[in-house]
């Protein structure tokens, strides 16, 4: 993977290892959460749906013998649509250039096909690439939950490391960080000490934007809402205050009016939610104009991926 622009930042002691970590598992089995807790910020929405992750996020973990990119991925699944076909081009071009990949199962869920068709895959694609074992969410599982799945994940993993660990309560995130670092080569900074992330400002406005919208979603819609950031722009009468404006898009009439909710209660919960996250990402106070538009079929539509940036 390619390392940023100005890479070998300052002197570093005898021994300091960086490079570019990646976490691969089903949907939902806590890898943007986890990534946002070894970071210590947040750089990835969460949600309960599958595919909530669009693209890679790389996040930077300073440790005093180490620099480690965390690069969250989409996850690996069977594509459905074109947007779901390019999606898994990325996330298998970012596995085949980082040094070592992560592998989430949760602790209270048995292995299954999912979890095989997962490694297989990133076996094919990167065949020479190390991979250990991570079992999340340790902090809803007993401890025969737990070592039951830790033992199943190293069988499967041909015995390779695995850590068990909560990004809840932050259970044993020293010690997989420690796993991490031992797989990276000996190399120097490439970010500086302050820095958390790579994404721009308006594609994580976006991105808090589209969590808010995606909550309390089920079934089929949170794969076909997107949202973009139209313009931020100072409040011409409000000193310290923005103004975001911002266009969700869904691909069908039935699902604007899902997101609007009855008497648009559910759009005013949307736009309270993301001008919280919005708060806290620009540190002042933030005014949140959304639109909802249908864009016909956006996720099979090349011109329209292109639009959105896929």
């Amino acid at each position: 993977m390619d390392a940023p622009q100005g890479s070998s930042l300052g002197d570093q002691p005898d021994g300091f290892r960086s490079g570019f970590v990646s976490f691969v598992g089903r949907p939902n089995t806590g890898k943007s959460t986890l990534t946002n807790a070894l970071v210590g910020e947040k750089i990835a929405i969460t949600a309960d749906q599958p595919e909530t992750t669009r693209h890679p996020i790389r996040g930077v973990i300073h440790e005093d013998n180490a620099q480690i990119i965390v690069v969250d991925t989409p996850g690996l699944h069977r594509p459905r649509t074109l947007l779901g076909e390019r999606l898994n081009e990325v996330v298998k071009d970012t596995y085949a250039d980082v040094d070592v990949i992560g592998v989430c199962v949760p602790a209270n869920e048995k292995l299954g096909p999912g979890d095989r068709w997962i490694v297989e895959n990133v076996r094919k694609v990167a065949p020479k690439m190390p991979l250990i074992g991570i079992v999340t969410k340790t902090d809803i599982a007993s401890k025969d939950e737990i070592g039951a799945q830790l033992l199943a994940l190293h069988d499967l993993l041909d015995g390779a490391d695995v850590v068990p660990c909560s990004a809840k309560d932050n259970f044993q995130l020293s010690t997989l960080l420690d796993v991490l670092t031992s797989y990276l080569p000996e190399g120097p900074k490439f970010y500086p000490d302050e820095h958390v992330t790579d994404e721009d400002r308006d594609t994580r406005i976006s991105e808090l934007i589209r969590e808010a919208a995606l909550s309390g979603l089920r079934d089929e819609l949170p794969h076909s809402v997107a949202v973009e950031v139209d313009e931020v722009l100072p409040n011409p009468d409000r000193p310290n205050v923005l103004d975001v404006h911002a266009i969700i898009y869904v691909e069908r009439p039935g699902q604007k009016k899902i997101l609007l909710g009855k008497n648009n209660r559910r759009m005013g919960r949307i736009i309270s939610q993301s001008r919280k996250s919005l708060i806290e990402l620009m540190g002042q106070n933030v005014f949140v104009d959304l639109r909802i538009k249908v864009l016909d079929n956006w996720q099979s539509d090349p011109k329209s991926l292109g639009r959105l940036g896929f």
